[in-house]
């Protein structure tokens, strides 16, 4: 299915742009309205919010790069999508991921006339208060995704 493959890039551009630490290229991919929900709680609205909030974060902090796992693309309709994905964040100068600061990431994209566009990005601390268990899991999921396995 050629939307869910585009769907799943859209995604994956959207690391690659916060890994490139590149707040236009990141801002530049959600629609007029989207927004998002960072790890820490901020929400920005819109993609000039959301470049604002990103480029003095990328101008003055050395940002970890994202290594993410797609799990699943759902149709929401001829023109909406739900991605729900993984990720792990790998510091720079660093080969691991830090699992404290592994996430749980939901996107819903829509199709616009410029093509798949995020509505909303939603990236959750995946802590797993009291169940280890799930957080060395995840942390070998996302180890595997980073060493190509």
């Amino acid at each position: 299915m050629n939307d869910q493959r585009d769907i799943e890039a859209l995604y994956q551009a959207l690391l690659a742009a916060w890994n490139d630490r590149d707040a236009a290229g990141m801002a530049a991919l959600y629609a007029p309205a989207g927004g998002q929900v960072g790890f820490d709680g901020s929400t920005a609205n819109g993609p000039a919010e959301i470049e604002a909030l990103l480029a003095p974060i990328f101008r003055d902090h050395p940002t970890a790069r994202f290594v993410g796992k797609v799990r699943e693309v759902r149709s929401l309709g001829a023109d909406a999508a739900l991605v729900r994905a993984v990720a792990g964040m790998v510091p720079p100068g660093k080969a691991d991921i830090m699992p404290e600061r592994n996430t749980i990431q939901t996107l819903v994209a829509s199709r616009q006339s410029a093509g798949w566009r995020v509505e909303m990005f939603h990236n959750t601390p995946a802590r797993f208060d009291g169940r280890p268990d799930l957080s060395e899991s995840l942390t070998r999921e996302l180890r595997q995704v980073l060493h190509g396995a």
